[in-house]
């Protein structure tokens, strides 16, 4: 993949062109936040009269919450100014409401929450400062709530009282503990009792297929008869494969065999120093288009369907692409959940893929020839931190309570590095430049036009995704030709891909496929039962005609290895 500047190494800079080794600014500070939030300060300093009529509102909040509290010091209900927005669920406990002082402190955090806020509207910084400051300050503000604090805490006092302070002494041993393991972030599950290849990742199957970047896994039929046209799963490279493949009952790559399709799978290896300077091109060549050739040659299908997750999406549609160009038809249909093809809604990543913030991350990767696995764990948290952080600050720390043991939350802390050279390209082609959806990608020396690819695609997304938002899922219908389907689930990034069959499971379908993803959504059917028996109708159609299933995984030319999940799925960072 090119990007904005192909001559340039991953690693350097700006700064490298001036000259300048290192930016300590940008070793204390790579994303900005802080001189984002010190902009902000400037900012304000020029608007006084906006910073008076913050804090003037915030007086008047603060008288009325005190008048508030003294009518219900005197057995009174008296309402507050604020009220925590819908889904705050720190403030759930009864004495925030029934309890005088606990009512007042909780009052008197949403003000100066509420304050935080209109002094950023204040400053006016534009619009990629202003994203940043507005992150890190809300950052800041839930760090700081009460519910994080012991004195704070009404559950953490009752919880200290009725163990005697049991959990007071948990709560330090959990908490020393992540200080010495976990980088001081508390640890999100508890993953006793969860086995790669025993009870997650152990749909039967073995690889077939094994190169320095990655493992073909193909699995074994569970039924007499199966579709012609073989099924592979593509991962993003940014997490191990098998959320895809979870657990048994909650597994899609199981749903599929036994719905009758002969399923392989793609797991890539953890990179390492010695990986450093493979490219988007690399994982191109030797990922998706790699898998596709064996797959058919295993099986002699001359035609495969793809299902791709969120960044393997990409490399998807990009291979598709590069294969319309060269009149290849090896790929019959794609699916694609939650994927970014069109990157002009970023969501909150946005916030971390500016200039300054790429040229930083390129300075920490060039020192081991990768980005470590928890710069981008925690990078995804911070999105969600009130719920992917400082929830397990109260659960782990202050009620001394471990961490709940959940498979979803096992996979989701398996991290994998990123590779120097690649990760660059692609922040820089994809978040900073948007080159694919412009028809400015070039593989080979060739523009890709994203219009040329004509086969039939399968878009998912979900409603409460803050990685892809399904506005921004819901433009690769508009960059193909061939017959598309969009299908918005519920929940999120990943519960909305790890949708098995169950009572609330629910799906938006709508055959039209207008330029407004909202319009969409406007005329879209609320649809009972997961999108997974959508897809399976939809996948069945683009599977052909059934044969018998053959029993043998492999070939003469590509004998199995090992047992799946095999060896890559193992690496750590």
């Amino acid at each position: 993949m090119k990007a904005a500047d192909s001559s340039e190494p991953a690693g350097h800079s700006v700064l490298d062109r001036l000259g300048i080794a290192e930016d300590p600014l940008t070793v204390a500070d790579p994303v900005s936040f802080l001189r984002s939030l010190a902009s902000t300060g400037v900012a304000l300093m020029k608007n006084p009269v906006g910073v008076a009529a913050a804090n003037a509102r915030l007086a008047i909040g603060m008288a009325a919450a005190v008048k508030a509290t003294a009518e219900r010091a005197l057995g009174g209900q008296a309402p507050g100014p604020m009220t925590p927005v819908n889904g705050d669920k720190r403030f759930a406990d009864p004495a925030y409401t029934d309890n005088p002082l606990y009512f007042l402190l909780k009052q008197q955090y949403l003000l100066s929450s509420q304050l935080v806020t209109e002094l950023l509207d204040a400053a006016g910084l534009e619009e990629k400062q202003d994203s940043k400051a507005r992150f890190a300050a809300k950052f800041v503000v839930d760090a700081l709530a009460p519910t994080n604090t012991l004195p704070g805490n009404p559950e953490a006092i009752r919880t200290a009282v009725h163990t005697g302070g049991k959990s007071l002494v948990s709560g330090a041993k959990n908490m020393l503990g992540d200080l010495k393991h976990n980088g001081g972030w508390p640890s999100q599950v508890d993953p006793t009792g969860f086995e790669v290849g025993v009870n997650m990742a152990a749909t039967p199957g073995a690889v077939v297929y094994r190169s320095d970047l990655i493992e073909l896994i193909q699995y074994e039929p569970q039924v007499k008869r199966v579709h012609a046209v073989p099924l592979l799963f593509c991962p993003p490279w940014i997490n191990k494969y098998y959320i895809m493949d979870l657990a048994p009952g909650r597994s899609l790559i199981e749903w599929a065999v036994q719905h009758g399709h002969t399923c392989f799978a793609i797991s890539y290896r953890n990179p390492d120093a010695s990986m450093r300077d493979l490219d988007f091109d690399d994982y191109l060549r030797q990922g998706p288009l790699d898998a596709v050739r064996v797959v058919r040659e295993i099986t002699g299908a001359e035609e495969i369907n793809t299902l791709s997750v969120c960044l393997g999406g990409t490399l998807t549609a990009i291979a598709l692409a590069h294969n319309a160009r060269l009149g290849d038809r090896s790929i019959k249909s794609a699916t694609f959940l939650n994927t970014h093809t069109d990157f002009t809604v970023p969501g909150t990543l946005g916030v971390f893929t500016d200039e300054a913030t790429i040229a930083g991350l390129e300075k920490q990767m060039a020192k081991k020839g990768f980005l470590e696995s928890d710069k981008m764990a925690h990078t995804f948290d911070a999105l969600r931190a009130n719920d992917l952080v400082f929830s397990y600050v109260v659960n782990n720390w202050l009620l001394g309570k471990k961490p709940p043991a959940f498979d979803l939350l096992v996979w989701n802390n398996d991290s994998t590095r990123m590779p120097a050279k690649m990760h660059s390209r692609y922040l820089r082609s994809c978040f900073l430049h948007n080159e694919f959806a412009r028809g400015e990608l070039e593989i080979d020396g060739h523009r890709l036009d994203p219009g040329k690819v004509d086969i039939d695609t399968y878009v998912l997304s979900a409603v409460d995704d803050h990685i892809v938002p399904w506005v921004s899922a819901y433009k690769t219908t508009q960059l193909f030709n061939g017959e598309r389907r969009f299908v918005l689930s519920t929940s999120g990034h990943i519960a909305g891909i790890v949708n098995p069959p169950r009572p609330k499971s629910m799906h938006w379908t709508n055959d039209a496929l207008p330029a407004d993803p909202q319009e969409w959504k406007d005329n879209a059917v609320l649809q009972p039962g997961t999108w997974w028996d959508d897809w399976a109708t939809w996948i069945a159609n683009q599977g052909g005609p059934t044969v018998a299933a053959r029993r043998a995984l492999g070939s003469k030319d590509y004998p199995p290895i090992e047992a799946a999940p095999g060896r890559y799925v193992h690496d750590r960072a």
